[in-house]
């Protein structure tokens, strides 16, 4: 059964870190990245970690199988990789409905995996529910980053 929770476990940082190896796009053929989309970073266990003890990360799980992720990324992170800094730095250059994304209580939902068996079962609507459920009391906004070239992403993102 699948059901949506929080992440909990150093197992589950891992299964997360062998999801997001598996689908990282260097990783996954030129057709399967149009076809099945992909994911552009490949995130170490140590940043997880920190990550997660900030805000936890929200999973879809089949038993005991992580089958799909949606980290929560908060602005302070920002200071755990350089890469996502730069990632915030444009992020506060940004307007949204006439005021800066700054003045705003905003976290990034990011990244976005779904294990390949997997997909078309709803478990993108099931994993942004769960961060509705948990963090919109919390946050005015939930921003997100989707690649250009990622149309499947493109497409599970606008359908929420």
């Amino acid at each position: 059964m699948l059901y949506a929770t929080e992440v909990t476990t150093d197992d589950e940082l891992l299964q997360i870190h062998e999801l997001n190896r598996e689908n990282l796009k260097g990783n996954v053929s030129q057709q399967e990245q149009e076809e099945q989309g992909f994911v552009t970073w490949l995130y170490p266990i140590l940043l997880l970690q920190q990550i997660h003890e900030l805000a936890p990360g929200i999973i879809v799980k089949d038993e005991n199988k992580v089958v799909g992720y949606a980290l929560v990324t908060p602005v302070e992170a920002g200071s755990f990789h350089p890469d996502l800094q730069a990632m915030m730095d444009h992020l506060e250059t940004l307007d949204y409905r006439g005021r800066p994304l700054s003045s705003y209580s905003y976290y990034i939902m990011g990244q976005v995996c779904i294990d390949k068996d997997y997909r078309g079962k709803g478990i993108f609507n099931m994993l942004f529910q769960k961060h509705r459920e948990l963090y919109s009391d919390t946050f005015e906004l939930l921003v997100t980053e989707v690649s250009t070239t990622n149309l499947r992403s493109q497409k599970a993102h606008e359908k929420v």
